[in-house]
């Protein structure tokens, strides 16, 4: 027997307790985790505002304004007469708005006779000066700042305002880390009828030569700070601007900052107006809500403690992927794509955008079809070392910083990843079934068949049938598989396991999408490529579960190495496979089974590696942390097998972990330890993003999983096969979208245990039928000749 199941053994001797880890609840508790708890973010499309807790950016912190990846402001602070204010009650409003308010004793006031009542009265309480700063996130940062006297008498003061520059790349906002110090000028002024304006301005130029790509590059970059105020006598001496303002009892004193960047040629069309938190007079606040106005809507009135949890969490998610939306990346068409994350992934990748795509499909197919055209468009057309390039090898990442725009590293237009190109025609994939239009599709259809070339051509370096990676760049990513930090493939004794590296779920993922798209080519009239690609696929399969099963261990290796040797180690991975759909029938329940094993399920989901592993470290990025975007596959798996138990144990851990964070908002990956006594909660990878485009999408796969819904609009047809939990007895999806269709759904759990559903309204033609997807494992095919009949009888 294993150690882990002779520990789960003895432990449930000791205590006489089950080893479901979820078993430990915290209702009622005051558990209220925030990823980010030395900052605060207002963020909106390229622009980030991160402050440190008293909303000001201190001179040497890895703070700032940053606009496209670069860091336009080092130093942002306010006094009063040289004396700091007091933060009484910050917060965020939404994504793109703030508001902090501050208190101080007035300027001259008499602070009185210390209070020795009960209350111990501060001095500033008695006579307060307040001051309130306001800001709005667009293609800039509008902030108001409002100062009232609440005493009574006069008060006279100066407001000074300290401002730095230094155009560094979000990576090296550290100072510890810097690179290069790019160069600067700085110009005041403050002519009569016009607002007194401090610009900084950063123009740099590179010649560079790296691996056979030469060139120049430049930027141009500045940002532009106008102050408005009636009767503003602002002065300007190295980096403060000083404001003499007085006050009367009562009095009151408003200032507009307006923070206005350029990137090259392209200034920002700034928008907010003062006090702006949702000014429906903007392009963004209109472009979300139309947005929002197409999209599923999900509801749910059952009252059991997680209902709250389960709601706050998809109202969240669906918020928090338009916040991160890249606006100038809309197509005109209506679709968009998103960033990645807070703070540090404000730009496009191709992986994880991808990932959001198809995961939101249920919510929306915005994404799929804003995501799918810009990929296609940067799809590579050349061998370029450096950039990891390779003719029909999909991006991986686009960077708009100084370091990556003057390519002294190559990630303005980096290639090194083996899944964005693998699923690429998965989405595409999905997206003709949840649309069931050749006129929309069709134009992808060429740039999946590419990027599946590229994969046969580049993707099996030694030849033995097996889908690999190396980079051929000198700064390029080392794994290049889901798992993408440089320690994160290891042997099962700890020690690095050197590229070539063929994991097991990158197999998985060109199993799918063979699979997938060759049901899209058939449907194409290109029948011959896909009978190829659907008997590759098969093939692949075949091989993979020959190769990778380690019978001793019931589950897949985590890949092979650049001899083809099993990398015999424990991992999350195999969840994929299963997700995916590689895995033998026979060995599905064998696989999940130990995945629930207490080294790799902490309770609150499943760590990338396991426990029992010497390079484990539940602080790592992927040597044991938990990463809520596995699990909306990992679900989706079970139930196209049938493990609908498994399916709601990992629902029921990962709404379990939203409950512990901040707005119920899934960061983008927590630490591996155990849910048990002495853990009432998980601690949170220091650097995590928060909020995470894939960690939002992962929640609406996970409810995909329990209410059974797959489309399938190229026949108007939508498949459902509910099986909720009893923690989550009924959920309604309104405004569901199936090709030209739409329905209103209420799904709900009877007494004795079984799920039903109920449609309560519908536009368009979609014949629902009670049934498993067509990629399920678990009904018949007799079976499905009969649902689907049925679903055409008068009342069904």
């Amino acid at each position: 027997m294993r150690k882990f199941e002779s520990e789960r053994a003895k432990a449930q001797q000791s205590t006489g307790k089950t080893s479901d880890p979820t078993r430990y609840e915290y209702r009622g508790s005051l558990i209220s985790l925030h990823p980010h708890n030395d900052s605060w973010f207002v963020a909106q499309g390229r622009t980030v505002l991160r402050t440190g807790r008293n909303g000001f950016i201190p001179e040497g912190s890895p703070y700032g304004l940053f606009v496209c990846e670069t860091r336009m402001l080092s130093q942002y602070e306010m006094r009063i007469d040289g004396e700091e204010l007091l933060p009484v009650a910050l917060s965020n409003v939404n994504q793109h708005s703030w508001v902090g308010y501050y208190v101080m004793l007035p300027p001259g006031a008499d602070p009185g006779s210390p209070d020795k009542g009960s209350g111990d009265v501060q001095a500033y309480s008695e006579n307060t000066l307040e001051v309130r700063i306001t800001r709005s996130a667009s293609d800039g940062i509008h902030e108001d700042i409002d100062i009232v006297n609440y005493s009574l008498d006069s008060t006279s003061f100066e407001l000074q305002l300290y401002f730095g520059a230094d155009f560094a790349s979000i990576t090296e906002a550290d100072s510890k880390r810097r690179r290069l110090s790019r160069p600067k000028t700085v110009r005041w002024s403050n002519e009569p009828l016009q607002k007194p304006q401090l610009v900084f301005h950063c123009k740099e130029s590179h010649k560079y030569k790296q691996q056979g790509e030469k060139g120049k590059a430049d930027i141009d970059r500045g940002l532009r700070i106008a102050i408005s105020s009636n009767g503003c006598e602002a002065r300007y001496r190295k980096g403060q601007i000083s404001i003499p303002i007085k006050l009367n009892p009562r009095g009151k004193w408003h200032c507009c900052v307006d923070f206005v960047p350029w990137i090259e040629q392209w200034e920002f069309a700034h928008e907010c107006l003062c006090y702006s938190f949702h000014d429906e007079r903007s392009r963004f606040t209109r472009l979300r809500d139309q947005s929002l106005a197409k999209s599923t809507y999900f509801a749910s009135d059952a009252e059991h403690h997680l209902k709250s949890v389960v709601t706050n969490c998809i109202r969240q998610a669906t918020r928090d992927l338009a916040a991160l939306r890249l606006y100038e990346l809309d197509t005109k068409e209506g679709g968009w794509t998103c960033a990645a994350g807070l703070p540090l992934y404000v730009a496009l990748y191709g992986r994880d955008t991808l990932s959001v795509a198809w995961q939101s499909g249920i919510l929306s197919t915005a994404v799929l079809r804003g995501t799918l055209p810009r990929l296609a468009e940067w799809q590579g057309t050349e061998i370029n070392d450096w950039r990891d390039e390779q003719p029909g090898r999909m991006i991986h990442e686009m960077h708009t910083d100084p370091l990556s725009v003057l390519n002294y590293i190559p990630r303005s237009r980096y290639y090194g990843a083996t899944t964005t190109s693998v699923f690429y025609p998965v989405a595409v994939a999905l997206l003709w079934h949840w649309t069931g239009d050749k006129e929309i599709v069709a134009p992808y259809i060429e740039p999946s068949l590419a990027a599946l070339q590229w994969l046969e051509k580049y993707g099996d370096s030694n030849g033995d049938g097996f889908y690999d990676y190396k980079t051929r760049s000198k700064m390029g990513v080392r794994n290049q598989g889901w798992k993408d930090s440089s320690d994160a493939i290891v042997y099962p004794d700890g020690k690095q396991v050197s590229p070539a590296i063929a994991t097991c779920e990158e197999q998985a993922f060109v199993y799918f999408a063979k699979t997938f798209f060759s049901e899209v080519l058939w449907w194409f009239d290109q029948k011959d490529e896909s009978k190829k690609l659907y008997k590759q696929a098969k093939e692949l399969k075949k091989r993979f579960n020959e190769r990778f099963w380690m019978e001793d261990e019931n589950y897949f290796a985590m890949g092979l190495d650049a001899k083809s040797r099993p990398i015999r180690t424990i991992g999350s991975d195999p969840g994929h496979c299963i997700g995916a759909g590689i895995v033998d029938d026979s060995l599905v329940k064998r696989t999940a089974d130990r995945m629930f094993g207490p080294d790799l399920f902490t309770g609150w989901g499943f760590r990338t590696l396991s426990s029992e592993n010497p390079a484990y470290d539940p602080f790592s990025y992927h040597r044991g942390s938990v990463w809520p975007v596995e699990h909306g596959p990992f679900s989706l798996g079970f139930a196209r097998y049938g493990l609908y138990e498994h399916v709601e144990r990992i629902g029921r851990a990962v709404f379990d972990a939203a409950s512990l964070f901040q707005f119920n908002r899934l960061p983008e990956l927590f630490s591996g330890h155990p849910r048990d006594e002495q853990h009432p909660f998980p601690a949170i990878y220091p650097n995590a993003n928060s909020p995470q485009a894939w960690s939002a999408s992962t929640v609406f796969s996970l409810l995909q999983s329990m209410i059974g819904v797959y489309p399938y609009a190229p026949l108007k047809m939508l498949f459902v096969d509910p099986r909720l939990p009893e923690w989550l007895p009924e959920l309604t999806l309104e405004n569901l979208q199936v090709g030209e269709a739409a329905v209103k759904i209420h799904f709900y759990r009877k007494e004795n245990g079984t799920s039903d559903y109920e449609i309560q309204d519908q536009r368009g033609t979609v014949h629902v039928v009670r049934q498993p997807s067509p990629w399920s494992l678990t009904a018949h095919f007799a079976e499905r000749i009969k649902d689907i009949l049925t679903s055409f009888l008068p009342g069904k």
